[in-house]
């Protein structure tokens, strides 16, 4: 396992591409791919080390969800949260994120000011919540009237 999840290793396959799922992401970047609040779901499965095997490498790295999942009482929630703040752990940091994927797109976001990762974030979450999105940014001083909806 060490060998396989070694970064130094991974990057002598040049281009490499990793892809891995994950369980939200915030309007930051940052990517939560073991835990649900404090709720334990996941090791980190080599992640981190195929993302940045995947930089190293000159490749690509994509983290994938789905925009929402249903909750045990059947309402539909955002994966893409405005900020973590329930004891989740971040598996990926914001500066290691390059590309997050939903059903609705890929963000792009390395070398992204803080306003234009939000804005790619919420490009590529539900259209139904991208409204409450935008709302969370701008109390948090990350959206700016330049962006579009």
């Amino acid at each position: 396992m060490r060998w396989a999840n070694d970064p130094q290793v991974l990057k002598q396959f040049g281009n490499f591409v990793s892809i891995n799922s994950c369980i939200a992401c915030d309007l930051y970047g940052q990517v939560c791919s073991e835990t649900s609040g404090t709720r334990h779901i996941s090791g980190t499965g080599g992640q981190l080390d195929f993302v940045t095997g995947a930089y190293e490498a000159g490749g690509k790295s994509f983290l994938a969800m789905t925009s929402t999942f249903r909750n045990k009482q059947g309402a539909v929630r955002s994966r893409i949260l405005p900020k973590f703040t329930q004891g989740d752990v971040i598996t990926t940091p914001r500066t290691q994120t390059a590309y997050l994927v939903t059903e609705y797109g890929v963000a792009h976001l390395p070398g992204l000011p803080t306003w234009q990762r939000a804005e790619a974030i919420i490009s590529i979450a539900h259209p139904d919540l991208r409204d409450e999105l935008i709302a969370a940014a701008g109390a948090q001083k990350i959206w700016r009237n330049s962006n579009k909806r």
